[in-house]
């Protein structure tokens, strides 16, 4: 009986530790993302997307906040070393040319942010996972630049509580 329980409690720590994100629910963020962009900011959430818009706002960023999974190998290939971020970059730009990446520091998670012109203005999207949870943050603004400010504020007001340790 006891043995049971030791490895039933080894399976546990186990699950434990894969467990992905430490938040799985958009609605508490609201008041992280208005802090992030602008007070002004129009935002929207559901458990698993936060829309903000921001027509006052340097740049006039559109931003929308996802939570999902991403089971198709890509964060073991990017942990691993087996895709590269120069790699990852090289795809984004077959889409866009004007497409940069860059590694963002969200451990223990992994990701990168992208950054684009589009139109006559630009976006970027940050991309985080974490044993296949992922955060999706995207924007548009004006420019690219205004994008990415935008993306990078989000990031870091709402990152580590999602990420979690």
């Amino acid at each position: 009986m006891r043995w049971l329980l030791v490895l039933l409690g080894c399976f546990i720590a186990q699950a434990a530790q894969a467990q992905g994100f430490a938040s799985h629910d958009l609605t508490g963020f609201v008041d992280r993302v208005r802090i992030a962009i602008d007070t002004k900011a129009s935002v929207q959430a559901t458990p698993l997307t936060l829309t903000v818009t921001c027509a006052p706002c340097r740049g006039s960023p559109v931003a929308d906040i996802e939570l999902g999974r991403l089971n198709d190998g890509t964060e073991k290939r990017v942990r691993s070393g087996a895709t590269t971020f120069a790699k990852l970059e090289s795809l984004c730009i077959q889409q866009n040319p004007d497409c940069r990446l860059s590694a963002l520091p969200v451990s223990p998670a992994i990701g990168w942010i992208t950054v684009y012109g589009l139109g006559n203005g630009g976006g970027s999207t940050a991309v985080i996972l974490r044993d296949g949870d992922l955060l999706m943050i995207q924007a548009k603004a004006d420019s690219p630049g205004h994008a990415e400010d935008s993306v990078r504020a989000l990031v870091q007001n709402l990152a580590p509580r999602i990420v979690g340790p």
